[in-house]
């Protein structure tokens, strides 16, 4: 989904956001850094394989997803990352890593991390490696419907 369609996704959704157009930066730490976003805040997306199935572990961009706890949580059998090769065909219209954390749009399970759901608001990568989209959690909750778990450090 490109930035803009993102746009017209959350306008078609009245919701309140904030566009934050930075230089370019390629790991969820520089986003939030260029951005002037704490990294607590920024969430970023890493695309998990559970059994072969490919989901969205949504995260603080200042924590790594611990697979065990994953699996451990999910109760599947099989919890590895996916590549970036395996993936970036079912984000045709996105910078590879610049995914935003809608699965449902992508025909994708989301999980976010229990510690990113205590922000009041979060920002995410908008399909580009320029820019943010900035919004209240409980709005990205209320479209996303994703599943809370503890899976990061």
């Amino acid at each position: 989904m490109a930035v803009k369609a993102l746009k017209q996704f959350l306008d078609s959704h009245r919701v309140k956001y904030t566009c934050i157009v930075h230089s370019p930066a390629y790991t969820a730490q520089e986003v939030a850094e260029s951005a002037h976003i704490k990294g607590h805040s920024m969430a970023k997306v890493v695309i998990v394989k559970l059994d072969g199935v490919m989901a969205m572990a949504v995260l603080p961009a200042d924590t790594k997803v611990i697979l065990q706890e994953l699996r451990d949580l999910t109760g599947h059998a099989r919890v590895q990352f996916a590549t970036e090769d395996e993936f970036k065909a079912r984000f045709p219209d996105c910078e590879p890593g610049a995914m935003p954390p809608f699965g449902h749009l992508y025909s994708m399970d989301v999980y976010v991390a229990e510690r990113l759901t205590q922000n009041d608001q979060i920002a995410f990568n908008a399909g580009s490696h320029m820019e943010v989209i900035q919004l209240a959690y409980a709005d990205y909750e209320r479209l996303a419907h994703p599943k809370v778990l503890s899976f990061s450090t």
